[in-house]
């Protein structure tokens, strides 16, 4: 045999290897979804000794939303030896298997986590970037626009030598790409070597974007399945809601009857005997129960609201007037001085008395040995916007912290005695008028501050 026959024998060899080996790639690429195991079959199948192409393959994807390109995986040729081979070696049909535990220590590497830490911004002027994103052509480090660039901060620390970085592209778009070095040998990347590593980048791309693809899918599938299981609850809920509410309204009237007879038992009992103290129970559970029932039966309908010029200062004073037997029987002292003049909202003034009326009275529970309520009203620019913002501030100890995010959802409550629908109430009315109502602590007690759009005055009224 001749040596144009040797070279020919070689080539022919080659060839077939570098054929043999895309087979395997492409069986490989198609035999999982999962972007994790998938990005590290490609690295490993680069690197793994049998493959005799690179002796490390760093992995960076694309971050579409801040258009950086973002570190993922970087594996060795002394973390790819444990790379399997599924089916007959020499077949077409075979493919390249990896395990979870070669995987774990493949991420848990010292180079793969620094890798991960490293992002690339695509604007960089860096020409390795610029080649590889926006012309989606292969560069190399020996190239002129890249052996003497000072703009490199990235790749070349990261290899400290030659290396080769080549791009992932799916549908004319570059999504990442795989840089290629060998560290241990120093050995040359050859121009065959990289016109290969194209070949299976190419692959690769697609194979990647498919996973992403399908993954987006599998997110939105169970993002769908979540929306219809809380769909199906909610319906749930409302269908227990309205029963609860048809319960409440005929639990009311005989509510009613049982108060009313026990009242008029408890006026002709003598005031020191047993039955009087039964009867006396009696009247105040109901009465009890009938302001359970009212909240349960306001809380379910949908209120109507009658819009109409409401004076916040008149609503406030009303309120605190109402409240005038509660503050004398725990020895509160409200003050309402700080209050700006004509602050007039467009709303329901029976609605908003109500929230008033039950942010009030919740303060008095709060300060069963007496206190302070104070009180103010004032116009205020809320994104640019004019809207009047009404602070009630109590010196009852304040709120737990570990409530106070709870504080509005409906049946929460801190009371013996309460229903936990006062405040989800008052919430609803408040975002009805399309205002906003928040609780915090001050240190001394709890502050409520409502916030409600402020009614444009006109020339004449």
């Amino acid at each position: 045999m001749n040596v144009h026959e040797v070279l020919n024998s070689s080539e022919s060899a080659r060839r077939l290897s570098e054929l043999t080996l895309l087979y395997q790639f492409s069986n490989t690429m198609l035999s999982t979804m999962r972007l994790n195991k998938l990005t590290h079959l490609v690295l490993t199948a680069i690197t793994a000794p049998s493959s005799h192409l690179f002796e490390r393959a760093i992995l960076f994807l694309r971050n579409e939303k801040t258009d950086i390109m973002q570190g993922m995986l970087a594996v060795s040729r002394r973390t790819s030896d444990r790379l399997q081979i599924v089916g007959n070696q020499d077949a077409l049909e075979s493919r390249w298997e990896i395990d979870d535990d070669t995987i774990a220590g493949q991420r848990s590497d010292e180079f793969c986590i620094r890798v991960r830490l490293t992002r690339i911004d695509v604007d960089t002027p860096c020409p390795v970037i610029q080649r590889v994103v926006f012309e989606r052509g292969s560069c190399h480090s020996d190239e002129g626009r890249c052996h003497i660039c000072p703009t490199c901060t990235v790749v070349r620390e990261l290899c400290q030598g030659r290396f080769a970085v080549v791009p992932l592209v799916s549908r004319d778009v570059t999504i990442g790409m795989i840089v290629v070095d060998n560290p241990e040998t120093g050995g040359e990347i050859t121009s065959q070597n990289l016109h290969f590593l194209q070949l299976l980048a190419n692959q690769a791309g697609m194979a990647i974007e498919n996973s992403m693809l399908y993954n987006r899918i599998e997110d939105a599938n169970a993002n769908l399945r979540y929306a219809r299981e809380r769909l199906l609850h909610g319906e749930r809920l409302a269908s227990i809601g309205e029963m609860a509410a048809n319960l409440a309204h005929e639990l009311k009237n005989p509510l009613i009857t049982i108060g009313g007879f026990a009242g008029r038992l408890l006026k002709t009992l003598p005031v020191e005997t047993r039955e009087h103290h039964y009867a006396d129970t009696i009247v105040s559970e109901v009465g009890r129960l009938e302001l359970m029932l009212t909240e349960i039966l306001d809380f379910s309908r949908k209120p109507a609201i009658c819009f109409s010029p409401c004076n916040i200062e008149e609503i406030l004073k009303d309120s605190l007037a109402n409240c005038t037997t509660a503050f004398e029987d725990r020895n509160i002292d409200p003050t309402f001085s700080d209050c700006d003049p004509l602050l007039m909202v467009l709303g329901d003034s029976h609605q908003i008395k109500q929230v008033f009326l039950n942010l009030i009275l919740n303060s008095c529970d709060a300060m069963l040995d007496g206190g302070r309520l104070e009180l103010s009203a004032k116009k205020s620019l809320r994104d640019g916007v004019p809207m009047v913002v009404v602070t009630l501030e109590d010196s009852g100890g304040g709120i737990p912290d570990n409530m106070l995010s709870q504080i509005f959802n409906p049946f929460f409550t801190t009371k013996h005695h309460g229903t936990g629908l006062g405040l989800a109430i008052a919430n609803r009315i408040i975002i009805n008028h399309l205002g906003s109502i928040q609780a915090q602590n001050t240190g001394k007690g709890a502050l409520f501050t409502i916030v409600l759009p402020l009614m444009e005055q006109r020339e004449g009224m």
